[in-house]
């Protein structure tokens, strides 16, 4: 059918009847011609084209793009913000309103209007507001969290702030504590413009703070520190934070020699013992646990990190000790689980460790699974898959926001329907998204479906969260590699979730995440033409370059798998300096201790996923005591 005479027919034929004329693509076609027609008028009425797509379900996305060259029409934004209340042009309507309304000194609307959000500008704009408006008190209350922050906030901030820093609540312990979190967040220039807020008798203080964020060696040289200032205490702190990050020795030296002799807060001192504590465990040297446990206020990383220095200590009482430290929630995690019933073993409770190990044998996880292994049980998926009916996933794609998200998708436009999902989801509840990652399956939104389940915290479903795509590519690769394909899937299963366009920030790419450096050096090497960086979006080439590369690691590393995933994941100059000095590590100490919390958990879960892989292709060849061999010294 010919768009323009349809368009023609609008004046004639009510809205609801053309659109009912139209077939599928004549409907896509007057949608992108209505669209166009929006960006070139800019205001003005809302074209008769776009109205005759009513019933389309793209036509919220016309409304929008309208209604935000339109911000004087109140009416209509209001219904549009209450029609449309779970889809996400209803908030980005509602950010651009609010502006519209806090530059037309609308206070009192803007006010009736706002909500919670995490964006500045919007925030400080609603406590302006509110201090027009008659509510004083609290809006400079709020204003000193947006004060207390250790970067630039938005030029929209100012007045809120001005109006902050001429109140009575205004303090110079207010304008230190901006002027350290500006230094530890190293924005500098922020800090220098803070300390002209200071009297001119603490400016001097603020500028030896400069200098020994500058050079953190100041905290050596005992002449510096002849002075009167009255924030002393706190910059000697900082300096031995600053100088812990480079020479945790020399640090503890100055340190334990000096402290008795300046003023500090009980949270400035643990906040040095846990930095001291954790450079030392991170350099995996000695000492660690004893500085750890001196922290009076332990945060979660303390007391995990305290275990984990005792693990590298191999002191399995101060293990039993800090896992006693954790939280109860803490406790029940699978990860400690383990080391509790590691370490009861170790101490001669082997009877209380075999009922811990007995417990966690049947989780899902590599921690499940070296439980099974010590017990010689076999492992077990507990598989579960969602019970949904044919009439809940068609009832489910009948919503309004979510047919919207199906025709972005249909029309090319992936990446905005995947942000109207995201959206869409923080509105449902726990069914709801169930069906919902059924639904991106079916679609083929493999990684959106996992994803999805994982939002909704259903763990069993096997088949949907542990997806088998590209298998005959996976199969081919690993057997040119000598690899198990199991071992590729879990590698994928962690890098991109099989989604063959995927992009980190770092610039990785596709389902192995290959940096375009690393694919040309592959490429090279296979003696095979470079064509593009575009090319590792492919997914024959990126298997074969990621299972290529995976082998050189493993190969690297003398077959060891743990430590070849975790060069795969943080680079094999890394694994180095993380390898044992002087003795033979247990692989799993040696994991439960790696520095990077992302190479940490990287390395267990592409292990555990390897496992789950394996069972659901029926393969044994897997044995988690040939994967987790002793780690020898580097």
């Amino acid at each position: 059918m010919n768009v323009q005479l349809i368009i023609c027919l609008i004046g004639l034929l009510s809205p609801f009847s053309v659109a009912s004329a139209m077939n599928i693509d004549d409907r896509r076609q007057a949608f992108l011609d209505a669209e166009k027609q929006i960006a070139s008028i800019n205001r003005g009425a809302f074209p008769k084209s776009a109205e005759a797509l009513s019933d389309y379900p793209l036509y919220p996305l016309l409304k929008y793009q309208w209604l935000k060259n339109n911000l004087d029409r109140d009416q209509e934004i209001k219904r549009y913000l209450n029609d449309y209340s779970d889809m996400r042009y209803s908030a980005l309507l509602r950010r651009e309103w609010l502006k519209y309304l806090a530059d037309g000194k609308r206070w009192q609307e803007l006010v009736e209007h706002y909500r919670p959000t995490d964006n500045a500008e919007l925030a400080c704009h609603y406590q302006w507001a509110r201090l027009k408006t008659g509510f004083r008190d609290d809006a400079l209350r709020e204003a000193k969290k947006l004060w207390t922050v250790g970067y630039s906030q938005p030029k929209a901030c100012d007045a809120l702030l001005n109006e902050l820093m001429a109140s009575d609540e205004f303090t110079q312990d207010m304008i230190w504590r901006r002027f350290e979190l500006a230094l530890r967040n190293n924005r500098v220039s922020l800090a220098s413009y803070v300390k002209k807020l200071l009297n001119p008798n603490e400016q001097s203080a603020a500028d030896f703070w400069l200098r020994v964020h500058q050079s953190s060696r100041m905290v050596e040289q005992s002449s510096e520190w002849q002075k009167e200032y009255r924030m002393l205490g706190s910059i000697f702190a900082y300096g031995i934070e600053r100088l812990a990050g480079s020479d945790v020795n020399a640090a503890l030296s100055v340190w334990d020699a000096n402290k008795d002799r300046y003023r500090m807060s009980v949270e400035t001192v643990d906040n040095v013992e846990r930095k001291l504590g954790l450079s030392l465990v991170f350099d995996r040297r000695s000492g660690a646990y004893e500085r750890l446990s001196r922290v009076n206020n332990a945060d979660n990383v303390v007391r995990e990190w305290r275990v984990r220095a005792a693990l590298l200590e191999q002191n399995w009482p101060h293990v039993i000790e800090a896992l006693s430290g954790l939280s109860e929630q803490e406790k029940n995690q699978p990860r400690w689980q383990y080391w509790l019933a590691r370490a009861l073993n170790e101490t001669g409770q082997r009877e209380r460790g075999r009922k811990v190990f007995e417990a966690l044998a049947g989780d899902r996880s590599l921690f499940g699974f070296l439980a099974a292994e010590i017990l010689n049980k076999a492992p077990t998926l507990s598989d579960r898959p969602l019970a949904l009916t044919a009439e809940q996933l068609a009832n489910f794609e009948r919503l309004p926001a979510v047919s919207l998200v199906a025709e972005l998708k249909s029309m090319g436009r992936e990446q905005d329907g995947l942000r109207q999902w995201w959206y869409l989801l923080g509105r449902l509840d726990k069914q709801q998204i169930q069906i919902a990652a059924k639904v991106a399956q079916q679609w083929g939104w493999t990684q959106t479906a996992v994803f999805t389940i994982a939002k909704a915290e259903y763990w069993d479903d096997v088949g949907l969260r542990f997806p088998l795509d590209y298998l005959d590519d996976i199969k081919k690769q690993a057997r040119q590699q000598a690899l198990d394909p199991a071992i590729v899937l879990g590698l994928i299963r962690r890098e991109s979730v099989f989604d063959p366009r995927a992009r980190s920030p770092a610039g990785a790419r596709g389902l192995m995440q290959i940096m375009p450096q690393t694919g040309r050096q592959i490429a090279r090497k296979l003696n095979e033409r470079w064509q593009s960086e575009n090319s590792l979006y492919q997914p024959n080439v990126n298997v074969k370059y990621g299972t290529h590369y995976y082998k050189q690691m493993l190969d690297r590393f003398g077959g060891h798998f743990a430590l070849a995933a975790a060069a795969y994941n943080a680079g094999p100059g890394r694994v180095d300096r993380w390898l044992p000095r002087y003795q033979t590590l247990p692989a799993d100490i040696w994991m439960e201790t790696i520095p990077f919390k992302e190479t940490r958990e990287y390395v267990a879960a592409v292990l555990g996923y390897a496992i789950i892989y394996q069972l659901i292709m029926e393969r044994d060849s897997i044995r988690l005591g040939d994967v987790m061999k002793d780690v020898q010294p580097g």
